[in-house]
């Protein structure tokens, strides 16, 4: 009897054992728990996020558009698609171009919307924020919300530089997208992108921040875009619609891809969608802050980085656009912008970003470098103009210099300004001196001097006649380099002239 309870108290021992080794086995490792609550996460912010996502639809003005503007190319937008995409949308417009019309079909008929978008809910009360190039074509546009409902809306601006668009629907109590702030979103982090990319309706990606501050449009004029890269998958029809982050936040607005299968994305950031928006929902339109010159930034100036005094950093005032608020200002050629209201630049970019936080009219107090002192200069921004185009200088034939007191700096000569020059050239009689000829292949042609240009300006030293022009010259090293500020048909600017072995 002994030897039968002792082996069933080692039995119930073993089963005991075994039941709770097994527990233990069916127990997810810390590791999976933590994968499965990142799952449930990502679960939880996709059915967050798609209730304040809408889809937008289109009917064209014209039936050779579709919802990326002009189906052949014309649109800058629509440039940046590859080339597999935009045979896509070229062959479904074919192909609706070429259906036959049914003969039951009467003449007149209803719009047909066949283009399709995202967006998202920016308020409660009915307004929808898209891209631009979703909409701008738009005879009429439909909203269709997460629950199936459908809305007729009104388009009440839209902004083509950020490409951002603002639709106004009859309705109330929706359930506005969730805003983030894109300056506080580091690279690294979780994105997820949420749209109806090819009519797929609330379809959700992940990926990540890539990078942030890219600009996929380059000029050296005052107004840049920049955006955030992410490898989170966007393709057409995800235009207009939200990226958000591991929160549901919104940290931008889908805009542009490149490439096939390359991960490469671009969306708006948030904290310029919302600037645009209120705008064009208070104006109707977007009023961008300016200042009128043309900038470099300091670092990647080869001219005129070694003939800087006392900064490394900074941002070259270049040229002055004419009418441009800062022509009149106590801002300089050559200055060395170091910070705008105290915030601290050392990139074009970074200038320009700065400014684009600004309304037009707002004073900027920027801080600078002058020939080696630091100094603050005050200046009132303007509006930027709707068309603008960079200053162009008509190059005028060689003349025959008049046989007068006269200078030459590396192929280019001046002399002082008569009342028969100013006529000759179609300049005003004013300080300075006039260039009269430009040798060919000479450092001078090379920087696009041209005989009408007024030289006002060697290095610090003012000029209004040659004998100031010559004594401003002395003991300067040609080789270093010589600062000439110039004036050419009204536009200021100034060129670093070099002499090469």
């Amino acid at each position: 009897m002994k030897k039968i309870a002792v082996t069933i108290l080692c039995a119930a021992l073993l089963g005991g054992a075994w039941t709770q080794s097994a527990a233990r086995a069916a127990e997810p490792s810390e590791a999976l728990k933590l994968a499965q609550q990142l799952n449930q996460a990502f679960v939880e912010v996709a059915e967050t996020v798609s209730e304040s996502v809408v889809i937008v639809r289109v009917a064209s003005k014209q039936r050779s558009q579709g919802v990326f503007g002009d189906p052949f190319g014309r649109s800058p937008f629509f440039d940046q698609l590859p080339r597999e995409f935009r045979d896509y949308l070229e062959k479904q417009q074919r192909e609706r171009e070429e259906e036959p019309e049914p003969r039951s079909r009467p003449r007149s008929r209803g719009p047909v919307f066949d283009g399709q978008g995202s967006g998202l809910v920016y308020s409660e009360d009915g307004i929808i924020l898209t891209n631009r190039h979703v909409v701008e074509n738009a005879d009429k546009v439909k909203i269709v919300l997460r629950d199936g409902t459908e809305h007729s809306g009104e388009v009440l601006g839209v902004d083509r530089e950020s490409d951002i668009a603002v639709v106004k629907i009859d309705a109330t109590g929706l359930r506005a997208a969730k805003l983030g702030d894109s300056e506080k979103t580091k690279v690294g982090e979780f994105a997820i992108a949420v749209g109806s990319p090819y009519e797929l309706d609330y379809s959700v990606t992940v990926g990540h921040v890539s990078a942030k501050g890219r600009r996929v449009f380059t000029d050296q004029m005052m107004f840049d875009q920049d955006f955030i890269q992410t490898d989170a998958s966007i393709n057409p029809g995800n235009s207009g619609g939200p990226l958000v982050n591991i929160h549901g936040e919104v940290i931008g607005i889908n805009t542009l891809i490149r490439g096939v299968n390359t991960g490469i994305g671009f969306a708006v950031p948030v904290n310029l969608a919302k600037r645009i928006a209120d705008m064009l929902i208070e104006d109707g339109k977007v009023t961008r802050a300016w200042l009128g010159v043309s900038i470099t930034t300091l670092r990647e100036d080869a001219d005129y980085r070694d003939l800087a005094v006392g900064v490394e950093d900074g941002v070259v005032v270049r040229q002055f656009v004419p009418g441009g608020p800062a022509e009149e200002s106590d801002l300089e050629l050559a200055d060395v912008i170091t910070t705008v209201d105290g915030k601290n630049v050392k990139t074009a970019d970074e200038l320009k970003r700065e400014l684009r936080a600004k309304k037009a009219g707002d004073p900027v107090t920027l801080g600078l470098m002058r020939n080696g002192k630091a100094r603050e200069v005050e200046v009132e921004t303007g509006e930027f103009p709707d068309e603008f185009t960079a200053v162009s200088r008509l190059r005028q034939p060689e003349r025959r210099p008049e046989q007068e007191s006269k200078a030459k700096l590396l192929g280019m000569t001046v002399q002082n300004i008569t009342s028969d020059l100013a006529k000759r050239f179609e300049v005003e009689d004013g300080e300075g001196v006039i260039v009269t000829a430009i040798e060919n292949d000479s450092a001078a042609a090379e920087k696009g001097i041209s005989p009408g240009d007024i030289v006002t300006r060697v290095n610090s030293d003012s000029v209004d006649s040659v004998a100031s022009f010559k004594a401003a010259l002395e003991g300067e090293d040609f080789k270093k380099g010589v600062v000439v500020h110039l004036n050419s048909k009204g536009s200021q600017r100034f060129e670093v002239l070099k002499q090469y072995e």
